[in-house]
C-alpha cells in the first residue's frame, strides 16, 4: 500500500498510453523502477500482471464508458453478473443524518475519533462519532485534512484515536474484496445531499453513471448541476462511492482527492468486476 504513488503514476500513464500498448519495460521506466520489481509490486496491488491490466483497459474502455453512462437503477439491478457487489455495497453501509441541532452548531458535544492510515489508494484521514463513520478523506497532508475536517465540525472535540467504526471501514479501503461487514456512517448533509449520497451506495462496482443518469434515478433529470456540487460534498470517499460518476463525454472527470486516484480506483474497480466474471 506505500507503493500507491508508484501505482497511480503507473496507471495514469498505462491510460494514456493504452492505444500505443506500451510494454511492460515502458511503464517500469516511467516509474523509474526495474522491470522485474515493477511487475511484483503492481501484481500486488493490482491481483493481476500489468500486461493483462492493459489488456482490461484496451478491451473493456470502450465498453464501461460507452454502455455504463447510459445504464439505470433498474438496468444495474437486473445484470446478473455485476451487480450483486452493488447491492450487497448499499445493503452493509448503513447512512444516518446528523440531527438538525449536532448540524446547526457545527458538531457541539460531538467527540470525533481520527487516525490516520495506509489504504489500497493511498493514505486516508479517517474520523469517526460515537455513531459511526463521519469522514474519509484521501490525503498526502495529515495536518491540512483534519483543519478540513474542523471547519467541517468547528465545535467538535477531536481526539487521535482508532475505534471500531475506522477498523470496519479501514478493512474496505484495504481489501476492498474482503468479506462485507456492516459499516454505520454519521454524516453531515442536507436533505438533497444525502438523497444524492444514498444513490450513489446503489451504483455496482464496476459500474458508471453520468451526473445526467444520476439525477434521473433520483427523479430529478433536470438538476445535474445541482448533483454535482451534493457529490462533490460527499464527505466519505470510496465507500460512498462518488468517483463512479463520469462526465457524458466519457471523461473521468474532477475528483474531490484527485482525478488520478479516481482513475485508479475505477481502473482497479473494473478489473475486479471483469475478474469475478470469470
Amino acid at each position: 500500500m506505500n507503493q500507491y504513488a508508484t501505482i497511480e503514476k503507473a496507471i495514469k500513464f498505462i491510460h494514456s498510453k493504452s492505444e500505443q500498448n506500451p510494454s511492460l519495460e515502458d511503464i517500469a521506466k516511467f516509474v523509474n523502477l526495474s522491470p522485474f520489481h515493477f511487475q511484483r509490486v503492481f501484481t500486488e496491488w493490482a491481483g493481476i500482471s500489468p500486461k493483462k491490466f492493459l489488456q482490461h483497459i484496451h478491451f473493456n474502455k470502450a465498453k464501461l464508458l460507452l454502455q455504463d453512462k447510459t445504464m439505470t437503477l433498474l438496468d444495474a439491478s437486473v445484470d446478473i453478473g455485476l451487480s450483486g457487489t452493488g447491492r450487497l455495497h448499499e445493503l452493509f453501509v448503513k447512512m444516518e443524518g446528523m440531527t438538525p441541532g449536532e448540524y446547526k452548531n457545527g458538531g457541539q458535544n460531538l467527540t470525533i475519533n481520527t487516525s490516520y492510515r495506509d489504504s489500497l489508494f493511498g493514505k486516508v484521514l479517517i474520523a469517526s462519532t460515537h455513531k459511526g463513520i463521519c469522514s474519509i478523506q484521501f490525503t498526502e497532508d495529515k495536518i491540512a485534512a483534519l483543519s478540513n475536517l474542523q471547519d467541517d465540525f468547528p465545535h467538535a472535540k477531536f481526539v487521535n484515536s482508532s475505534d471500531i467504526y475506522q477498523d470496519l471501514a479501514l478493512k474496505q479501503l484495504i481489501n476492498p474484496n474482503s468479506n462485507l461487514s456492516e459499516i454505520k456512517l454519521h454524516i453531515k448533509g442536507t436533505g438533497f445531499q444525502m438523497k444524492v449520497w444514498e444513490a450513489l451506495l446503489k451504483i455496482p462496482m464496476g459500474k458508471m453513471y453520468t451526473y445526467g443518469s444520476l439525477a434521473s434515478s433520483i427523479q430529478m433529470s433536470t438538476a445535474s448541476r445541482a448533483v454535482g456540487s451534493a457529490i462533490a460534498r460527499n464527505p466519505i470517499a470510496f465507500l460512498i462511492p462518488c468517483h463512479r460518476v463520469i462526465q457524458s463525454s466519457g471523461n473521468i472527470g474532477e475528483y474531490r482527492w484527485n482525478s488520478d486516484r479516481k482513475t485508479a480506483i475505477l481502473a482497479w474497480e473494473a478489473v475486479q468486476s471483469i475478474n469475478n466474471l470469470d
